[in-house]
């Protein structure tokens, strides 16, 4: 099963740091920064 987050405020800091995570844990992600 493919696990999937969207991450918002992910261009800098802790949502960055989270998006990577996710990534490295093997999630799919949609980042989303305005």
């Amino acid at each position: 099963m493919v696990k999937v987050a969207i991450v918002t405020g992910a261009g800098q800091g802790i949502g960055l740091a989270i998006a990577k995570r996710l990534h490295a844990d093997g999630f799919k992600i949609g980042i989303v920064d305005y």
